[in-house]
């Protein structure tokens, strides 16, 4: 064997090359220097033929991504794929406007000149990366190829295909020759080393991660493989992607966005103590990997910066599900240290510490998406977040404050949610308005998450396959396989219902958030002013006059103390000279002013600097002085008694 070919098909994020691909070609030219790896990046010509935004729309939802090839594949179902079709478009006119007939017509010209064109014939095998988006369109590609090139191995891999989506594919698709179950490098370079020792797939022992046509039943527990360390990885190989970016007319080129990995897998999916399952309850995103591995923290470095160096590119998305705690200080500081101006995104969790939000901010990161999820600690608890609301409000505040942008979610929905958890989202909602708006997205059931495998204790009564795949496949395919999306049966109508108040409010929130970020002066909507012995707090309202808080002395130490949360415990041992039934109505006052939030007698000001702290000079202490200790003398307590606590507000 001296070539084969890798391929990642529509509706992949166009700006930016696979790293699926970009990974396993540079994995095996390591393992096989002479063999040839083409990586066909084919969705951005696509994208670059219906137009970018068209493009990104219809990547953007899964519906829409899978019904154009869909209409391709199975042209006698037209009438069921286009009601799909129609019903997904309704709310976008861009969609709307190119109606499913032409805009298929359109992809199959451009895909099947690059069936046509390629001779598939001097490849040994043709590899397809599926994720999510890309079902139809991969087995679109796969018929046609194959109808030419019969003896051209098939194997497909991804995410859309791990453990229970494998069962009976080869039966409904025996087009595929072989599917790798879970990560590919270590698979995939070992069906390359076969398939050049023997004459026949028949006669290829069984390789662990992969699955084949001679698969005993399906009983028979699907094998997993996958690397023990990451260290071994080389940096992916992009070059075919920026190779077609530059046979397109200048006004159509652009400056893609890199995908890089820190890790592989999810350190939070692991068993939690006395927890029925592990990861949150609603994921199924780390099915392809088993444990959690990340890179050492110079190794990451090296390749961000020779990968930007090469390709002339400062934006980078890191693909993991979930940054290494530990190592992203070192990371984030490393890449500060290469004078590049970076422009960075990731996947956090809610319990990520300020100082390394900091680091991440100092090296360029401007985008992250938290796994917050919900603003109801009840909820966090169902979701196995393993978080509480005032982290997440914590460290909304915290990006705020940075100035980088959370697109995160907050999760509708979900089963076995009920009106106390609504209630509690309403109530915290009004305290998280002067944060970047999260983005509300209804519950789907992901095959083998842990709602999936338990039901019932979600209050499920039955689960099967999405009824739109029931549209796009014929019934023989429906009723054989298991689809990466659910459907399921159990209180849906309750869930809309009880959950409508949380999406008017939070629309009402990107409207109101918006609104008052309008103008030259984006001023955040809830800040302070530190004047050393005095705070002036600014709170910007919708409608009306911001109105203004004056906290003078001990009650300008307090609300500067909870800037990070704080039990009550911690404020009475604090300001040890104060008592309980002074402080808590001060604190009670604030929470009441929306000025800070309260949870299990937690305390968080929310009230952001308007010179970001990160970039204040440290406080000088003298010799002796504890680092935790605010001197509180008793002329600020006598004046703090008589004023109620020092604080003044005017419209509050």
């Amino acid at each position: 064997m001296k070539r084969i070919a890798l391929v990642s098909t529509p509706w992949s994020l166009f700006s930016r090359p696979s790293i699926q691909l970009g990974t396993l070609k540079a994995y095996l030219g390591m393992q096989f220097p002479d063999l040839e790896v083409a990586a066909h990046h084919f969705y951005l010509k696509v994208a670059e033929t219906i137009g970018y935004r068209l493009y990104q729309v219809i990547s953007e939802r899964t519906w829409l991504a899978e019904t154009v090839y869909a209409a391709l594949l199975f042209p006698e179902r037209l009438e069921h794929i286009e009601k799909v079709f129609c019903k997904e478009a309704s709310g976008n006119p861009l969609v709307r406007k190119a109606d499913l007939k032409t805009l298929a017509a359109q992809v199959k010209k451009v895909s099947d000149v690059f069936i046509d064109s390629t001779d598939w014939g001097a490849f040994g095998l043709a590899g397809f990366s599926v994720c999510l988006c890309q079902l139809t369109s991969t087995f679109y590609f796969i018929k046609r190829i194959k109808r030419r090139f019969p003896d051209l191995t098939i194997v497909i891999g991804g995410s859309m295909f791990a453990g229970e989506s494998t069962r009976n594919l080869f039966r409904v698709f025996p087009q595929v020759d072989f599917v790798v179950n879970g990560e590919g490098e270590l698979p995939l370079s070992r069906l390359v080393r076969h398939l050049g020792d023997y004459q026949s797939h028949e006669e290829i022992p069984p390789i662990p991660g992969i699955v084949s046509q001679k698969a005993p039943s399906n009983d028979t527990p699907v094998s997993f493989s996958q690397m023990e360390t990451l260290s071994n990885l080389p940096a992916p190989d992009y070059d075919d992607y920026f190779i077609l970016l530059k046979t397109f007319n200048p006004h159509k080129t652009f400056f893609p966005t890199l995908s890089a990995e820190i890790s592989r897998g999810c350190w939070w999916r692991r068993p939690q103590g006395a927890a029925k399952y592990s990861g949150c309850a609603f994921c199924n995103l780390n099915l392809q990997w088993n444990g959690y591995r990340s890179k050492n923290p110079l190794q990451v470095i090296s390749e961000i910066d020779n990968l930007t160096t090469k390709h002339k590119i400062l934006s980078v998305a890191f693909m993991d599900n979930l940054l290494p705690m530990k190592e992203s200080e070192d990371i984030f500081a490393g890449l500060g240290k290469l004078s590049k101006d970076f422009s960075l995104f990731a996947e956090i969790r809610a319990t990520t510490p300020k100082h390394i939000l900091e680091a991440m901010q100092v090296a360029g990161t401007h985008e992250v998406q938290i796994g917050i999820e919900a603003l109801s600690t009840r909820l966090l608890k169902k979701l196995n977040k393993g978080t509480t609301a005032i982290q997440n409000l914590e460290i909304m505040k915290h990006c705020e404050e940075l100035g980088i942008a959370n697109v995160s979610n907050l999760i509708l929905h979900f089963p076995g949610s009920d009106l106390m958890d609504v209630e509690e989202t309403l109530r915290n909602l009004e305290f998280a308005l002067p944060f970047r708006p999260l983005r509300f997205v209804h519950f789907w059931l992901g095959l083998g998450s842990p709602v999936w495998k338990d039901p019932r204790a979600f209050g499920i009564k039955a689960v099967f396959n999405h009824p739109n795949y029931a549209a796009i496949f014929p019934p023989h395919v429906f009723s054989s396989m298991s689809f990466m999306i659910q459907a399921y049966r159990g209180e849906l109508g309750l869930q809309k219902k009880i959950w409508q108040p949380v999406k008017k409010k939070v629309m009402a929130w990107e409207k109101g958030y918006a609104e008052l970020h309008r103008g030259p002066l984006r001023t955040p909507i809830l800040s302070f002013w530190d004047g050393r012995n005095f705070l002036i707090i600014r709170q910007k309202r919708v409608g009306a006059e911001p109105s203004t808080h004056r906290l003078v002395g001990t009650s300008r130490a307090i609300y500067l103390f909870c800037q990070r949360r704080r039990s009550l415990k911690r404020i009475m041992a604090h300001f040890h000279g104060i008592a309980e039934d002074r402080i808590v109505p001060f604190l009670r006052m604030m929470v009441d002013k929306k000025l800070m939030f309260e949870e299990n007698k937690r305390y968080l000001s929310l009230a952001i600097p308007v010179k970001p702290t990160s970039r204040r000079p440290h406080t000088i202490r003298g010799k002796g002085q504890e680092k935790d200790k605010h001197p509180t003398s008793n002329f600020e307590w006598e004046k703090m008694k008589k004023q109620n606590m020092d604080s003044e507000g005017q419209g509050a």
